[in-house]
């Protein structure tokens, strides 16, 4: 059987099972990460914003990535749950702290369903979907870093060179980012959510923030909406990204 054959039994059955599991939604993202990864050879995905690990057992389970996955939670409660999950996986380490724009403290809000809490506080006018869940239930102080001064200490200790930064922050990212500094250009590829319609104050549109990273150096590679549940309007879309000067060598 021809590899390309292969191919196309392994696409129909990652999407009878996403069918399945009631995750179908996630196709999209799932076949354009399993190529990106692949294609640029990948040894370090940056899990920021981790919860309690779905998309780094998405990565191992349907992605297809073997590599270095380090994720980072800020949720204490969470963290626990992260913790467990990746205990039995040797490539795959976790730290109980947010990145951001600084470093020091601030706190963290804690909302009434644990994936929507962010350093940022909701929005106003929110959809009524959003209003109960999207609430702040009390706040955390929590450890802030810059991945500008972080990343070379996390490449010393685990020795990879070819990283993907992954942002699920709520409404963070572009913090995420700026604290990057110059070791944002160090990144392959990223993906971020791009926010249609806020949902927390401040929070950069996804016009803006195309255009932000397009400055620095990124440019489109996949868009696909995050949640089976945006209808009729789209909320939000996440976004991955690479960096024009590897788009430029693949062409």
């Amino acid at each position: 059987m021809s590899n390309r054959v292969m191919a196309e039994l392994s696409r129909r059955w990652l999407a009878v099972r996403l069918a399945a599991s009631g995750r179908v939604h996630q196709y999209p993202e799932i076949l354009a990460l399993r190529r990106f990864l692949s294609a640029f050879a990948i040894d370090c995905v940056l899990d920021v914003g981790a919860n309690a690990g779905q998309y780094a057992k998405m990565l191992r389970r349907e992605a297809g990535f073997a590599g270095l996955i380090l994720s980072f939670e800020p949720n204490p409660e969470v963290f626990a749950a992260l913790a467990k999950a990746a205990a039995s996986d040797a490539k795959w380490h976790v730290f109980n702290m947010a990145l951001s724009d600084f470093d020091g403290t601030a706190d963290f809000n804690i909302m009434a369903a644990d994936q929507f809490s962010s350093l940022e506080r909701p929005a106003e006018g929110l959809d009524e979907i959003f209003v109960d869940r999207n609430k702040v239930t009390r706040t955390v102080k929590m450890e802030c870093r810059r991945l500008e001064r972080l990343l070379p200490e996390l490449m010393s200790a685990h020795g990879f060179s070819r990283p993907f930064l992954k942002m699920d922050t709520q409404g963070h990212d572009r913090a995420v980012c700026a604290g990057a500094g110059e070791t944002l250009s160090r990144m392959f590829g990223l993906q971020t959510e791009l926010a249609v319609r806020s949902l927390y104050q401040g929070a950069t549109g996804y016009r803006d923030m195309i255009e932000w990273l397009e400055q620095r150096g990124f440019v489109p590679s996949a868009f696909f909406a995050n949640n089976k549940g945006h209808f009729p309007l789209l909320v939000e879309m996440d976004g991955i990204f690479i960096s024009r000067s590897q788009a430029d060598a693949q062409a």
